[in-house]
C-alpha cells in the first residue's frame, strides 16, 4: 500500500478516499493524502509541549497565528478564511494541538500545520 492510504494518525494500511480526503476505519481519522500530514508535538525534557506551526517555528502560549488555508467547520454555512488572525492560542497535547477562539466562529482546535506564527 502506498503512504497515501495509511492513516497517519494509527498507522492502519485500509486507508479509504472519501471525495477529496482519506478516511480511517479503524480510528476515525480523516485527512488530506495531498498535504503533509504530520503534526509536529513534541515534549522536551522538562516536559513542556512544543508545538511547531507549518514553517517549522515553535509556537507559545499566548501567541498569534495566522490561518494558512480555507479550513471548513462542520455546522457553519462558511469557512475560516485563509489569513483570519487568531490571538492566544492555548497549546494541547493530541491531533489538534491548538485550542483557541476564533472570531465569528467561536472556540476550536485547530492543527498547527494549517497555521503560521504570526
Amino acid at each position: 500500500m502506498t503512504d497515501s492510504t495509511q492513516c497517519p494518525k494509527c498507522k492502519s494500511p485500509y486507508g479509504y478516499p472519501t471525495g477529496n480526503s482519506m478516511m480511517c476505519p479503524e480510528c476515525g481519522h480523516e485527512w488530506n493524502a495531498n498535504e503533509a500530514t504530520t503534526v509536529e508535538t513534541v515534549t522536551d525534557e522538562t516536559g513542556v509541549i512544543m508545538v511547531k506551526d507549518a514553517n517549522g517555528n515553535v509556537l507559545q502560549e499566548g501567541d498569534t497565528v495566522i490561518l494558512i488555508k480555507d479550513l471548513p467547520v462542520k455546522g457553519a454555512p462558511k469557512p475560516i478564511k485563509a489569513g483570519t488572525k487568531v490571538k492566544n492560542i492555548k497549546l494541547t497535547d493530541g491531533d489538534h494541538n491548538i485550542d483557541c477562539k476564533v472570531d465569528g466562529f467561536g472556540a476550536m482546535a485547530l492543527k498547527s500545520i494549517y497555521v503560521r506564527k504570526g
